[in-house]
């Protein structure tokens, strides 16, 4: 049995295409059941849903073969943890968006960050921040949030946000704007190493179809 960890939402609706081009269709729509484990049309294939922030450690514990994970949920998931049995074959180019900074529209961020200067910066990305202003010679107060992160500078509580953007309307519409970007994101597979052995040809032929699926302009 070979079992791929998947997140819901743009993570899995991208993924079906790349599927579709190994032989494999997904039977259930996961927005339609309960279920956390849905079988495929083949029987050997199965996928489990879990949280996006989890699938890297599914697979790297053996309780997924593979899975597809977030540039940013594979960073962070580095940061706190070894990453042993994780192998990256594939930057699967989906999902994309970018890791951006943004403020409040009247926070002057250059004088802010001058060399050896300090600001409060709230996110869930804490590895990516703080890597990013230290490389910038910016001391940072980190403040972690797990959602509604735009709401952070408005109430005062941190000058700065690191977060995910895709088109911005998110933050136009709190009246933030993008000042910074930091890094491009994009979705990869993920591979348990003890699985590429026990089941290499299964594996090295889903990576194969993967990568013949994946546009040539992407």
């Amino acid at each position: 049995m070979l079992t791929l960890a998947l997140s819901k939402g743009r993570i899995f609706e991208e993924t079906l295409p790349l599927l579709a081009a190994a032989g494999i269709v997904v039977t259930e729509d996961p927005e339609k059941t309960r279920k956390l484990i849905l079988a495929t049309n083949q029987p050997d294939v199965r996928v489990v849903l879990v949280r996006a922030t989890d699938v890297p450690t599914y697979v790297q514990h053996g309780g997924a073969d593979l899975g597809v994970a977030g540039k940013d949920v594979l960073i962070e998931h580095a940061a706190e943890s070894d990453a042993a049995g994780l192998y990256q074959p594939l930057d699967l180019q989906i999902a994309r968006c970018r890791m951006s900074v943004a403020t409040r529209a009247d926070f002057d961020y250059e004088a802010a960050v001058k060399q050896g200067s300090r600001i409060r910066v709230a996110t869930k990305y804490t590895a990516v921040a703080r890597q990013h202003f230290a490389d910038k010679g910016v001391h940072v107060d980190l403040i972690k949030l797990y959602g509604s992160m735009e709401l952070a500078p408005l109430t005062g509580l941190a000058d700065a946000i690191v977060d995910l953007v895709s088109t911005g309307s998110t933050l136009k519409a709190n009246k933030l704007v993008e000042v910074e970007r930091i890094m491009d994101i994009s979705s990869r597979l993920v591979v348990n190493q003890a699985a590429l052995k026990l089941k290499r040809e299964r594996i090295r032929a889903l990576i194969a179809a993967f990568a013949g699926a994946i546009p040539a302009n992407a």
